[in-house]
């Protein structure tokens, strides 16, 4: 008997009982996915009321009362983010060394830290510090730097609930061998680990902490609850102020294109960096 050889398969795959392959059929679903999104698109575009739409969303007039004053809330924004984030990192290395540690106390603080910072609602813990801490602490009452004491402080705990994580997991990334190595050379644990392992751990977890800026940065509209004045306010509670005497919902639009002039970039930056150190392995 003579052996007969099996025809080569079309590059596309073998075809199916329908007579197609694999690749037709995945072309065939991407079309009808293209076919339904644009259907959507139609039917949005056909029933929407536009001449509302711009009446109550893109407003010429509310938007020239809106913005000049915009730019105050969003500086005030910058702030809080930067105060809460500076915190969050201090205190996220902080507790972060506390769960690498080999005594176990410090361990299970870290441990609960994280567990309750990251488990209870920014906006609970907001309410706590401006509060309840000036009920258990009333020295608390009137901290320095005031409100943005506070503001730091309660988003600053809940930051570094996460950043401690994610720096965590930076160390433990680094090769255990730079640590060997630094200690073969004379140097204490301590220093090894602020100036070999630490290092190199925030080179590694840059994206994840810049995507937690992003998030500081839109959990800042929390801090309506605090009863900031008109110069401390923030971008969402002044747009929903300016709407309200406005009975217009274009100033929120406008404070919503101020976020994302910060969050776009931020957001842009994150990817560049994630792909750096993507080639970088």
């Amino acid at each position: 008997m003579t052996a007969t050889t099996p025809e080569a398969a079309p590059a596309g795959g073998s075809p199916g009982r329908s007579g197609l392959s694999p690749r037709q059929k995945q072309r065939i679903g991407r079309w009808i996915q293209y076919a339904i999104f644009l259907l959507i698109v139609v039917l949005v575009a056909v029933f929407a009321d536009w001449p509302k739409i711009q009446e109550h969303f893109l407003d010429a007039d509310a938007a020239r009362e809106t913005v000049p004053d915009v730019f105050r809330a969003l500086g005030n924004t910058v702030i809080y983010t930067v105060l809460a984030y500076a915190l969050g990192i201090v205190v996220g290395l902080v507790i972060a060394l506390m769960r690498l540690s080999s005594v176990g106390p410090y361990r299970w603080f870290g441990l609960v830290f994280i567990e309750i910072f990251r488990g209870l609602p920014a906006l609970l813990i907001l309410i706590l510090v401006a509060f309840g801490l000036p009920i258990a602490f009333p020295t608390f009452s009137d901290p320095p730097g005031g409100i943005y004491t506070q503001i730091a402080l309660g988003l600053g705990l809940v930051g570094a609930a996460y950043m401690a994580e994610t720096i965590r997991a930076g160390i433990q990334a680094v090769p255990k061998g730079q640590m060997e190595a630094a200690r073969s050379l004379g140097m204490s644990y301590s220093r090894a680990m602020l100036t070999i392992v630490i290092p190199q751990a925030f080179r590694i977890v840059i994206p994840p902490l810049t995507n937690e800026l992003v998030l500081l940065f839109k959990d800042s509209s929390l801090v309506f609850v605090l009863g900031v004045t008109s110069t401390q306010v923030e971008l969402t509670k002044f747009g929903e102020q300016v709407a309200v005497r406005l009975a217009d919902v274009t100033p929120i639009m406008v404070a919503g294109t101020a976020y994302l002039i910060i969050t776009i970039p931020l957001g842009y930056l994150v990817r560049r960096l994630e792909a750096r150190q993507a080639k970088a392995r």
